[in-house]
C-alpha cells in the first residue's frame, strides 16, 4: 500500500501540465516582443536624430549667410585679428581663397580648412552649440558627431571625392552609420535609395564610388557607411 502511493505522488510531480507550458510560452512571446518593439524605437530614435543632424547643418549654413552675408568657414571678414569678425576668438581658415562660396577642405578634415573652422564660425554666431576652441585632428568635443560616434562635417559639392557625382552646392557627410540605418535615412530625408538622389552612400573608407553604389542590401545592413546629403 505504501509502495503504491509513492508511485502516484512521483507520476503527478513528473512534469508541467499543457496549460502551464502555454503560459510560460505565452509570457516567453510578450517579452521578446517587448524587447524588439524597444529595440525598433531605439533604432528609429536614432534615426531621427541622425536626420536632425543633417537638417541642422543647413540651418546653421543659411542662418549665418542671412545675418552676415557670407558662408561661415568662408568668411573674409573672420581674420583672427582684433579687428575681423569675432575678433581674436577665431581661427582664420588657413590655405584657401575666401568669400568664394566655397567651402574649401574635406568635410573630415584634420587641419583648419574652411569645412572645419565652419564649426567654431557657427558656433562664435550663437547657431550652433558646442566648443569654439579649434582642435580639427584631436578634437572629440570639437567635432561633432552623430548618435554611433560618426564625424559630421560639410564641404562643397564641387570638391567632394567621397562621393562623386552628387548636384548642389553643398554636402553635409557623416560617417560611422550602419547600413540599416543609412537605408532609413535616406528615406527620412531622400527617395530612399542610396545610389541615387540628394542622400547616397558609400561604404567608410571608400572614396569616388557614391555613383556606382548599389542599394544597401540585408547582408550590408551591418557594414559602417559614410552618408552625404548635398543641397
Amino acid at each position: 500500500m505504501h509502495t503504491c502511493q509513492l508511485g502516484n505522488k512521483m507520476k503527478k510531480q513528473s512534469g508541467f501540465t499543457l496549460i502551464e507550458l502555454a503560459i510560460v510560452l505565452v509570457i516567453i512571446g510578450l517579452l521578446l516582443g517587448g524587447v524588439l518593439k524597444g529595440q525598433e524605437l531605439i533604432n528609429s530614435a536614432k534615426v531621427k536624430n541622425m536626420a536632425t543632424d543633417f537638417k541642422n547643418v543647413q540651418v546653421y549654413l543659411y542662418g549665418y549667410q542671412d545675418k552676415y552675408k557670407a558662408i561661415p568657414g568662408d568668411d573674409s571678414s573672420v581674420t583672427g585679428a582684433a579687428g575681423g569678425r569675432f575678433g581674436t576668438d577665431a581661427t582664420a581658415a588657413t590655405g584657401t581663397t575666401k568669400g568664394n562660396g566655397i567651402i574649401n577642405g574635406d568635410w573630415n578634415a584634420t587641419t583648419a580648412t574652411e569645412s572645419c573652422v565652419f564649426w567654431q564660425q557657427v558656433r562664435l554666431a550663437g547657431m550652433a552649440p558646442g566648443p569654439t576652441v579649434v582642435d580639427c585632428a584631436n578634437g572629440a568635443a570639437y567635432v561633432p558627431k552623430n548618435a554611433d560616434g560618426g564625424r559630421i562635417g560639410i564641404q562643397s559639392v564641387s570638391t567632394l571625392t567621397t562621393i562623386t557625382g552628387m548636384t548642389g552646392a553643398y554636402a553635409v557627410c557623416s560617417d560611422g552609420i550602419l547600413g540599416r540605418f543609412a537605408k532609413q535615412l535616406d528615406t527620412t530625408l531622400d527617395d530612399g535609395e542610396t545610389s541615387t538622389g540628394s542622400v547616397r552612400a558609400v561604404v567608410s573608407g571608400t572614396s569616388g564610388a557614391g555613383v556606382t553604389t548599389a542599394s544597401i542590401t540585408t547582408a550590408q545592413e551591418s557594414v559602417p557607411y559614410t552618408v552625404c546629403m548635398s543641397f
